[in-house]
């Protein structure tokens, strides 16, 4: 059942007023379509002008997630769902999972994924898992929400994690998600933030972490996030009219606003 509050219909922004950070999913979130936009664009600025951050928060891979931390006007981005962190305007990156033998783990990935394909035979590695380091991708296209349960479960008896998004399937390793990573990076390299002074943003099952009250009382989730609400444990608190990016800037500017 739906708890989300319309951001449009919310009569008192104080909550908003303390937002210091904002730590956002990227594909369906900051994207349309697929792509940045020059209203995404130019919302990235106008925050960053009124001293509001931004840390992507992306299960993209790291080949990816180092130029985009390189080039947009951010303070940083994690990648692949918590697994690294790419410090905004340099090529500086931190392992925020310890992973002592890259390539047999890597190996190990592998492994599993050909052990989900005796079951699952048509699903596709994703084009940029040649770029990861810490977990294993595939297409999410064509998944049924009852075939995405069974490779979770067939995951966790493999020992690994399992999530999904609008994208892509995640073979990950336990215990590594997005808002772990998140605090991880806020603990280590901006402790003058409180996840009270961040909000979070996201509209995928991969984003659930996020927006968990327990670790970040304000979360918004841009409109698709709704497609996917009943299957989410952890709703976020807030939801935009509008979708995909287009939701971004609507946040955005509220925030602006109340600054």
């Amino acid at each position: 059942m739906y708890r989300l509050l319309p951001l449009s219909k919310i009569s008192s922004t104080q909550c908003f007023s303390n937002v210091r950070l904002v730590a956002t999913d990227m594909d369906g979130t900051l994207t349309k379509e697929g792509k940045f936009t020059s209203a995404l664009l130019q919302s990235l600025q106008d925050l960053a002008t009124a001293g509001i951050k931004v840390v992507i928060v992306t299960g993209r891979s790291a080949g990816w997630v180092s130029g985009v931390a390189y080039y947009l006007p951010i303070i940083g981005a994690i990648a692949e769902n918590g697994g690294l962190f790419f410090f905004g305007g340099s090529e500086k990156s931190v392992a925020l999972t310890a992973i002592p033998d890259l390539i047999a783990h890597r190996q190990h990935l592998a492994s599993a994924f050909q052990q989900l394909q005796t079951q699952f035979p048509h699903i596709q590695e994703s084009t940029d898992n040649r770029f990861r380091l810490t977990d294993w991708t595939f297409d999410v296209q064509s998944l049924s929400t009852d075939e995405l349960k069974t490779l979770s479960y067939l995951c966790q008896q493999m020992g690994w994690g399992f999530t999904y998004s609008n994208v892509q399937c995640h073979i990950k390793p336990l215990g590594q998600d997005k808002a772990i990573g998140l605090l991880q990076v806020l603990r280590e390299y901006f402790p003058q933030y409180t996840p009270e002074q961040v909000v979070t943003v996201g509209d995928s099952p991969n984003d659930e972490s996020l927006f968990d009250e327990r670790y970040f009382p304000v979360s918004v989730g841009v409109a698709n996030v709704l497609e996917y609400a009943n299957q989410l444990q952890h709703q976020p608190a807030y939801v935009t009219s509008g979708a995909e990016g287009e939701g971004f800037c609507e946040l955005a500017q509220l925030m602006i606003n109340v600054r």
